[in-house]
């Protein structure tokens, strides 16, 4: 029977000076004079254990003798019977005194991964191996833990978990930056109608299909039958970009709510952002000290700041002005603005960070840089809509009230110059019994990133896509 490293780690006084066995991969070995000592981890705790092994390991018990073992590399596979002993005065609270070591499976010395400081450009090049580091150790065990924090926030608030289509005909973002979808051969290229429009009825749908760019056109319609509603899994975007903020593929938490409004969104998100940030400091200290002290430099603190600030909020019109202001008295950026352009990370970062030193919410953009199922203010000009922003990395949620008033959902439409035959259905939710409601959308790489302090989208997501890359 396995012991798991955890468990040894969270209830050592239970195992003291008794017979353990535990299995796990090398990260180093050293021996001399009779006595070895391994740094084993077994991947269910983010820190090793130290097994010491002697000269009197002879191979008598099926195991390997001391010279073997003091031969084995980083990387190889093994299973370690011994007895746990305390150790408090060393630098971990015990260690395992080995009686018997097993060989696994053995690990040449090309393994990649020696005991060195790796690039990231280089790890990603070998994604199947990065997940034993420790960097990746920490970062997909937060990223585990956040998603079931998500989860547990949702649930224990009644809302209902809602799988949306990954395939679907749909651009719900409208910005046509869309994957498309076909089982045609090469060379077998689309018809063209009459009017000029491609014919997809020899495709296999029948007609155009693409990866859908959100959840969120096809979570709405489940708010009429269970009022509060979320969805939470893979989106996918085709732009051609490679930045450190941008994947081709990344994953999307996007709740919505009947008889809700804009204001009732930033609460919940606010409350969502903060029980996320608690749940992954309580449950990863080790990791997050890890991230502490070799990522970014008051980490925590930052986190604990957040999770202790009332969320400020600033109109677009008045963030504009504030960046006027700035540039004026020689405040530099690389992308100058006006009212009716979007805002880039830079400008998002002066709001939070030097102007409100803070997290702050951005409201009433202006309808033409945001999506057409926002709901217009009475101004004509902007809508309904709120983006939260972050000191350190800029817009972490973007969220609107919808627009349930059917007149002005078909005018939106037709000002996007969208196809209303395909959004019929979508205009049926406010035919049949339409209702007020709101909803946001959380990039979930973005907010893994503001968690562990990675710079980069692609060392936050397993096997990362991004525009140019795909090695897996």
């Amino acid at each position: 029977m396995y012991s798991k490293l955890k468990d040894l780690y969270k209830n050592s006084n239970l195992y003291t000076d008794k017979p353990v066995t535990i299995g796990g991969w090398i990260r180093t070995t050293r021996a001399s004079k009779g006595i070895g000592f391994i740094e084993l981890n077994d991947g269910s705790f983010f820190r090793s254990v130290q097994v010491v092994f002697e000269g009197t390991l002879d191979g008598s018990q099926n195991g390997l003798t001391f010279d073997e073992i003091a031969k084995l590399g980083v990387g190889a596979c093994v299973t370690v019977t011994g007895n746990l002993i305390e150790t408090p005065n060393a630098k971990q609270p015990f260690e395992i005194k080995a009686t018997a070591i097993f060989l696994e499976g053995a690990c040449p010395t090309n393994y990649p991964l020696q005991k060195k400081r790796h690039s990231y450009e280089f790890l990603r090049t070998i994604a199947h191996l990065r997940p034993r580091t420790n960097t990746f150790s920490a970062v997909f065990r937060v990223r585990s833990l956040a998603s079931h924090a998500v989860h547990e926030f949702f649930q224990k608030r009644n809302f209902v978990y809602v799988h949306t289509p990954i395939l679907t005909g749909n651009d719900g973002e409208g910005a046509g930056e869309l994957f498309r979808v076909t089982t045609l051969k090469p060379g077998e290229n689309l018809a063209t109608k009459e009017n000029g429009e491609l014919d997809y009825s020899n495709d296999f749908f029948g007609t155009k299909a693409n990866l859908a760019v959100t959840g969120q056109l096809a979570v709405e319609p489940f708010i009429m039958g269970f009022r509060d509603v979320y969805t939470f899994g893979p989106i996918f975007r085709a732009e051609h970009s490679t930045t450190t903020t941008h994947a081709a593929e990344f994953w999307m938490i996007e709740p919505e709510m009947a008889f809700a409004d804009i204001d009732n969104y930033m609460e919940t998100a606010e409350e969502m952002v903060k029980y996320v940030i608690n749940y992954v400091l309580q449950n990863a200290p080790e990791e997050m000290d890890f991230f502490e002290n070799w990522i970014e430099k008051g980490l925590i603190e930052r986190l604990k700041s957040v999770v202790n600030a009332a969320f400020a909020r600033c109109s677009y019109t008045q963030a504009i002005e504030l960046l006027e202001k700035a540039q004026k008295d020689g405040k530099k950026f690389e992308y100058p603005t006006k009212w009716g352009d979007d805002l880039q990370t830079e400008h998002e970062r002066y709001i939070c960070e030097e102007v409100y030193n803070a997290p702050v919410y951005l409201t009433d953009y202006p309808r033409d840089i945001k999506a057409f199922y926002m709901r217009q203010n009475e101004d004509g000009k902007t809508v309904a809509a709120a983006d939260l922003l972050v000191p350190g990395v800029g817009e972490l949620v973007g969220g609107s009230q919808r627009e349930e008033r059917l007149d002005k959902l078909e005018e939106s439409i037709k000002h996007f110059n969208l196809n209303a035959e395909e959004y019929d259905w979508y205009l049926d939710l406010r035919r049949f019994g339409g209702v007020k409601h709101a909803g946001f959308g959380v990039g979930f790489e973005r907010f893994l990133m503001y968690l562990t302090g990675m710079k980069n989208i692609r060392d936050v997501i397993a096997y990362p896509r991004a525009f140019g890359q795909m090695n897996y």
